[in-house]
């Protein structure tokens, strides 16, 4: 579940109306909003989002459950796992690893050889499970797979891992290899006998703190309700899941391969999760601010000071990972809950294309006449600018279209048309290079040309909403993007933060305020 803590301070109890002072401040055109206590609003001339005091609040996000199945071709490795990362192979050729639909392979192509291939995002917590089988019988000695948690390379992981004897005969150990050499610490026990080509055999693994444990059973069998091995170890640190493939010395089945047919976590946890903590939230008005002070603007603020509904920051963290469904019986579709990028291709990435109303699976007609169908295998999915739509548009009532009509005060489909044509002001603006962040405010939406293949230099074609600073000082913010599939403000497949040399703070060029 995603985290949102509100430390629930409030203004002082109904009484007079709060008194309110005004200053004008420039480069952008502004106007701070105080009261007794400090700065209350921030209003921009020309935007209707307002940053507003309110209860500090705490954003976390862990790592997201995913499930792969191998619906998908590769002809080198094994791509991307939607939600999971990339997997990286070690030893062998990259010949070794392919995927043909519905099953991950491993080709064994050597006696006393490996082979390893993870998940690229380090985890330490973990409930996972692996699937797998054996396109030739053991020969000559075993043949074994392992579930591997704790990687950091070949030779440091905590794996385990069932091995199939030339009898017939299954046995699960649970071993930690470090700086080369393994120890056994859950012994090799025998599971099950009279293994059989076809037969698939799955491994489930957790890791709690200090505690390891692990079981394994046949497909087709109950899964045991009790642990096999259950030790406990602090050797290793944070790493990647995997699996890892060994034709024993002295086997005469090579080559074979691996088969696995899926890899599934259940739960897994970041060393060090993102975490923005501060007090501000941000309220959208009906109509851009003119840079007019007036009582009725006053009231407002006054209201909003003391209102606790979800802003755009709680909108938004209504769609990361962990987040609980939310049904509009109006509209008759969910309209909040985790969400996807996109359905996945043929290779196992997600498609981009999906909008707001793909997300709650609704056709759709924008104020200008233009339609759209929802697309298919697109529901529960939204794209970083669908995102961006259905917080500052579907929720906070930025009117929308497509790709007509685009003036300045409405919110286009396209982030390469949102970033230099859409509604509010350009805050921050450079060519080339990352623009300076110096004006940069809490729920403004930064752009980037991050798609090096795009045929079109200096296209916008990515973007998301600033959430603040973290906990270790680096600028955040929420974005939709493929290799985690679906909105984060985490680092898998690329941090999410505006500083530093990763991919999004370097490709940055346009900060806009809606």
């Amino acid at each position: 579940m995603p985290v949102l803590a509100i430390d629930d301070t409030r203004l002082p109890a109904p009484g007079p109306p709060a008194t309110l002072t005004t200053e004008t401040l420039t480069s952008p055109d502004r106007l701070r909003v105080s009261d007794s206590a400090g700065q209350l609003a921030m209003l921009t001339v020309g935007c209707r989002t307002v940053a507003m005091r309110g209860p500090q609040r705490t954003f976390t996000e862990q790592k997201r459950p995913f499930r792969d199945a191998f619906a998908r071709t590769a002809n080198s490795g094994w791509g991307s796992s939607g939600g999971g990362g990339t997997w990286s192979n070690a030893n062998g050729t990259a010949a070794d690893y392919s995927v043909t639909p519905g099953a991950g392979l491993i080709s064994m192509t050597a006696a006393n050889s490996s082979r390893h291939t993870s998940l690229v995002d380090d985890i330490t917590d973990l409930d996972a499970r692996l699937s797998w089988s054996l396109d030739k019988m053991p020969t000559g000695n075993a043949s074994s797979l392992g579930l591997t948690f704790a990687y950091t390379s070949a030779t440091s992981q905590y794996r385990a891992r069932l091995s199939v004897l030339t009898s017939g005969t299954v046995q699960l150990i649970l071993e930690r290899e470090s700086g080369g050499s393994t120890t056994s610490i859950g012994a090799l026990t025998t599971v099950g006998t009279g293994y059989t080509l076809g037969d698939i055999w799955h491994i489930r693994a957790q890791r709690a703190g200090t505690t390891l444990r692990c079981r394994a059973w046949k497909d087709g069998t109950a899964e045991p309700a009790t642990w096999l091995h259950e030790v406990t170890d602090a050797t290793l640190g944070a790493g990647r899941i995997g699996v890892r493939g060994l034709a024993s010395s002295g086997s005469t089945a090579v080559p074979f391969a691996f088969g696995v047919h899926d890899i599934q976590l259940y739960s897994g946890t970041w060393a060090s999760p993102p975490t923005v903590t501060h007090d501000t939230w941000v309220r959208v008005l009906s109509e851009p601010f003119d840079g007019t002070w007036t009582p009725a603007l006053a009231d407002q603020i006054r209201a909003w000071a003391a209102d606790d509904s979800p802003d755009v920051l709680a909108t938004a963290m209504m769609y990361i990972t962990g987040a609980p469904a939310v049904t509009d019986t109006h509209l008759g579709a969910q309209t909040a809950g985790q969400s996807n990028y996109g359905p996945l291709d043929t290779s196992g990435v997600p498609v981009e294309g999906s909008d707001f109303h793909d997300y709650m699976g609704l056709n759709w007609t924008f104020p200008n006449g233009e339609t759209r169908t929802a697309g298919p295998g697109e529901q529960g999915c939204m794209d970083c600018s669908g995102t961006v739509r259905m917080v500052y548009g579907h929720h906070m009532g930025i009117p929308m279209v497509r790709t007509r009509n685009i003036d300045g005060t409405v919110l286009p489909r396209m982030t390469k048309d949102i970033g230099p044509s859409g509604p509010g002001v350009i805050i921050a603006q450079a060519a080339d290079s990352p623009p300076p962040l110096t004006n940069m405010q809490i729920g403004d939406v930064p752009h980037f040309d991050a798609d090096t293949s795009d045929p079109v230099a200096g296209q916008m074609d990515h973007n998301g909403i600033y959430l603040g600073v973290d906990t270790a000082g680096h600028p955040r913010f929420i974005n939709s993007r493929k290799t985690p599939n679906g909105p984060t403000f985490g680092d898998l497949g690329g941090a999410s933060t505006l500083d530093g040399a990763g991919l999004y703070a370097t490709s940055l060029r346009i900060i806009r305020r809606f």
